[in-house]
């Protein structure tokens, strides 16, 4: 027996009693008598005491890796989710299983009473897993009631929010690095279904997770049918719309921009299928109807619903057939999202994208807005003049902004680098004058307006261009995938077509550039995907994909930028870092 071979054996002898006991816990606590192998490394990850994040399509059972590392460990497992439906959701996972630990969720779903018994359960140890928003974590009290509860895992779902490059940033989760410090760094599982290279990078260095296992499995949805239909017309792709909902199989989910364009298909579709129930979502709804609107659709008892994004996380229905996008949405990361709600029982499934270029504008009045220089600069100044570190309510009424806009200004000078947070609060961490600091997180908004306008494009590119939709999709998130899929609409006309000629410059100037002339000969690619690199103007970025004589790059400063091979070469425009 060589060394090597010794060396396994010993260490899966060590291994060996710890698998035993995750697949017990696993049998006798949730009755799942077989974990998939990513969830039993990364469950044993966590138990060894290494931060771990997952990086996993929609479906994958992830809740399943906390859920079984937080019933072995000793100590409450604090699992930060950002909506009150998807906390009382997992929650109610966990009370579908009699002998699962017990859990809790504090929340504004619920009475003052009801969260001061949850409370209360926690400080007694009686209590297992502890759901909490973000922003409850940016309060002192909580974090210090959690501090003497001793945490034994910090759970941080839709991980993604954490990156400003990803396509649902969300603020009050830049300060969870700050909290993983303040609870004495018990291990941390980061969970994501979405998340391109780049994106991952920026968790990794927001949540301060060090060394950790990142677990990514496909996001190849095989079982998804892509297609995208192009329209001129406003009317006519409404109309194309309405008939297509009427053909496909129930239940579905149909995605609009805006809550007046859910209410008028919802009444639209209804009035062409009269014998299927058909309701709209939005976020102007009450809480309490979304909160019935969701459970209805899990139930069965709505065929098609219409919805904004509002409509989101937490959809874990098995049985949805078919997703349509009456508009374009933000980013190919919050298609890609969306549309995998479809076909979790790897059944067939329809996903379609109805699509005119007008409607990117829209989407582009959505991504713009920055902040002004002075507002910037007033709270800076709060900041530089307090005598120690304060806290944002006091910024508030020093500044005599809103609070929302603090919290706002704030980040951004974060995330510029010019303020920094600590347990007590915000400190300067330079000695920049106000002016010179509100220029740093000026430019860093930029940055940001620069990457969102850039994934409005990389959207009309999935729409314009020809070629694989699968391949190009896969390809933005930097995986590998076969040149055909044989299962979107480019693939099957290729297939009955099989002299069609590719058609890069379908798309008019803009599309040509982001072509992926799918149908050229394979070339061996400058840079292998995932490669640092750096450019002579737009400085360093990562190589997400090459596809024919186009390779598309992710800037930090700039967003997606899709560059002809050719001229990479000609001019030395790219060098590895």
């Amino acid at each position: 027996m060589t060394t090597a071979t010794t060396a396994r054996t010993v260490a899966d002898d060590v291994q060996a009693p710890v698998r035993d006991r995750i697949a017990d816990v696993a049998a006798r606590l949730f009755e799942w008598h077989e974990l998939k192998p990513a969830q039993v490394e990364a469950v044993e990850s966590l138990l060894a005491g290494r931060d771990t994040f997952g990086v996993m399509p929609t479906g994958f059972g992830k809740s399943a890796i906390y859920q079984v590392a937080g019933a072995v460990l000793d100590g409450p497992a604090v699992v930060v989710s950002p909506l009150i439906a998807l906390q009382a959701d997992q929650v109610a996972g966990l009370v579908g299983h009699p002998d699962a630990p017990p859990a809790v969720d504090v929340n504004s779903g619920h009475t003052d009473d009801e969260n001061d018994e949850s409370w209360r359960r926690v400080d007694a140890g009686e209590v297992t897993y502890v759901f909490l928003a973000p922003e409850q974590l940016a309060r002192d009290e909580t974090v210090e009631r959690l501090e003497r509860a001793g945490v034994a895992l910090l759970v941080v779902d839709e991980a993604h929010c954490v990156s400003s490059w990803g396509h649902d940033f969300r603020p009050d989760y830049l300060h969870l690095g700050e909290v993983v410090e303040r609870l004495g760094r018990p291990p941390v599982l980061a969970l994501t279904a979405t998340g391109s290279g780049p994106v991952r990078d920026e968790v990794v260095e927001r949540l301060r997770l060090r060394d950790p296992l990142v677990i990514s499995r496909g996001f190849d949805r095989p079982n998804l049918s892509l297609a995208v239909h192009r329209h001129e017309d406003e009317a006519e792709k409404r109309r194309a719309i309405v008939e297509q909902v009427a053909e496909l199989t129930t239940p579905g989910i149909v995605y609009v921009a805006t809550r007046k364009e859910s209410e008028r298909y919802a009444d639209e579709i209804g009035e062409r299928c009269p014998d299927r129930t058909v309701e709209a979502y939005h976020a102007g709804l009450r809480s309490a109807e979304r909160g019935a609107l969701h459970e209805r659709f899990h139930a069965g008892e709505i065929d098609v619903i219409v919805a904004t994004s509002a409509f989101g996380m937490g959809i874990d229905k098995p049985d949805v057939r078919f997703v349509v996008h009456a508009d374009v949405p933000e980013s190919l990361d919050a298609y890609y999202q969306e549309v995998g709600r479809a076909g979790r029982d790897g059944e067939p499934a329809d996903a379609t994208l109805h699509y005119r270029a007008e409607d990117l504008s829209l989407r582009s009045f959505f991504a713009s807005g920055l902040p002004s220089r002075a507002d910037l600069r007033r709270v800076h100044e709060a900041i530089r003049a307090s005598s120690g570190p304060i806290a944002r309510k006091a910024i508030t009424e020093a500044t005599e902004l809103k609070p929302r806009q603090v919290s706002r200004l704030v980040d951004l000078l974060l995330e510029a680098g010019v303020v920094a947070e600590t347990k007590k609060g915000y400190r300067v961490t330079n000695d920049l004058d106000s002016g010179a600091a509100a220029e740093e997180a000026r430019q860093a908004a930029e940055a940001r307006d620069r990457v969102e306008k850039s994934r409005i494009e990389m959207m009309r590119t999935y729409a314009e261009a020809r070629g694989c939709r699968r391949r190009f999709l896969l390809g933005y998130f930097g995986e590998e995938a076969p040149r055909r899929c044989g299962n979107c609409d480019d693939c099957r006309a290729a297939a009955a077509e099989p002299d069609r000629p590719a058609d890069g410059d379908a798309a008019g100037a803009g599309a040509a550039d982001a072509g992926t002339q799918a149908d050229q000969p394979e070339q061996a690619p400058l840079f292998e995907n995932d490669t640092r690199v750096e450019h002579t103007t737009w400085g360093q970025g990562t190589v997400m994909s090459t596809e024919g004589d186009r390779m598309t790059v992710f800037f930090e400063g700039e967003g997606y930028k899709v560059l002809a091979l050719e001229a990479v070469e000609q001019h030395d425009l790219l060098k590895a870092v």
